[in-house]
């Protein structure tokens, strides 16, 4: 119970007030780790509140948080509405295949899919899909790149050029050449995933990777030189020195990297998904702001705030998955 608990920073001190240990301590403790938070979001919504009833749009008055909260209930609703057509859609599709094989054993029933628009919710997963293939993609080159070159000053200082001429180019710059390149080499009648899903991942990828190429290889080149010599003296091979040497000692930068680069695909994502036109927020975006109707600025503020909270919520994604594999229980702090 305990180990669950240090892992929510708030809740510990409410059971230890609730069993009258250092009551004032641990009301300070809460007063810290929540009440601080809640007040600096009360503090910014009556900012925002103040600041939007002043701007006024072609579109109408700037979006506020009561109509973010009004537009995001109208997107849910949706969602269900849309969701109960699905429904709806395949049970007329069963009976009506099952009154086909009545009247004609022979008859092999045809399932067509619900051809209905994506709802928000749909589109968040589309994204989450999207960036989450394009970082897998990006960490399964740059850790092992990085590791290599880490290990080499000389590989190090011949490829330190290229990556920090291609870091900090923009997903704008990207994706034209990747677009042509996706539809020259993906050619299918039948393709199994969308080419704009297929271009907005190979994006991400490409601005994603940098940041764990280059924390992988100061971490890696790191490592103290008493556990390079113990390598040494067992006589490690290669592959036996990065397993057991070199990975466990450079973990903590690797993370750094990592986190880095998901915080950066997710941002490169919006933009690839606006241009390369993927169903998930970034399209939901722009979608919104072509239709110019009054809703649509109350639209566009919730998926800025969706993509704000999904942003943060994977950034403590991966810090929890760093604290499990990594010595360095320190990352908790940063």
């Amino acid at each position: 119970m305990s180990i669950a608990l240090s892992n929510i920073a708030w809740l510990e001190p409410v059971v230890k007030i609730a069993k009258g240990e250092n009551v004032a301590e641990n009301a300070q403790l809460i007063i810290k780790s929540v009440g601080l938070p809640l007040a600096g979001i009360l503090v910014f919504l009556l900012v925002w509140h103040a600041a939007a009833s002043n701007i006024n749009t072609s579109l109408g008055q700037f979006p506020g948080p009561a109509d973010v909260v009004e537009q995001s209930q109208s997107l849910w609703t949706e969602h269900l509405t849309e969701r109960e057509k699905a429904e709806a859609f395949y049970e007329r599709q069963e009976k009506r295949n099952a009154d086909r094989v009545a009247n004609d054993p022979s008859y092999v029933p045809k399932i067509r899919e619900y051809t209905g628009k994506p709802t928000y919710i749909d589109q968040i997963g589309t994204s989450l899909v999207t960036v989450l293939s394009g970082f897998l993609l990006a960490s399964a080159i740059a850790i092992p790149f990085g590791i290599v070159i880490g290990l080499s000053a000389n590989l190090y200082s011949a490829f330190n050029p290229v990556i920090q001429i291609f870091k900090p180019v923009s997903p704008l710059a990207w994706l034209p050449l990747v677009t042509m390149v996706v539809s020259a080499l993906y050619v299918s009648d039948d393709p199994i995933v969308a080419k704009s899903f297929v271009t907005s991942m190979i994006t991400v990828m490409l601005c994603c990777l940098w940041p764990t190429v280059i924390n992988t290889a100061v971490g890696v080149a790191s490592i103290p030189k008493d556990l390079i010599n113990v390598s040494q003296v067992l006589r490690l091979s290669y592959l036996e020195h990065v397993r057991k040497i070199v990975l466990p000692s450079s973990i903590p930068m690797v993370f750094t990297g990592l986190r880095l680069s998901l915080g950066i695909a997710w941002m490169v994502l919006i933009a690839a998904e606006m241009l390369a036109q993927n169903p998930g927020l970034g399209k939901f975006v722009w979608d919104e702001f072509q239709n110019g109707s009054s809703d649509s600025l109350g639209r566009i503020m919730v998926a800025v705030i969706t993509i704000g909270i999904i942003g943060f919520l994977l950034d403590r994604i991966m810090l929890m998955i760093q604290r499990r594999v990594s010595w360095d229980k320190s990352a908790a702090l940063r």
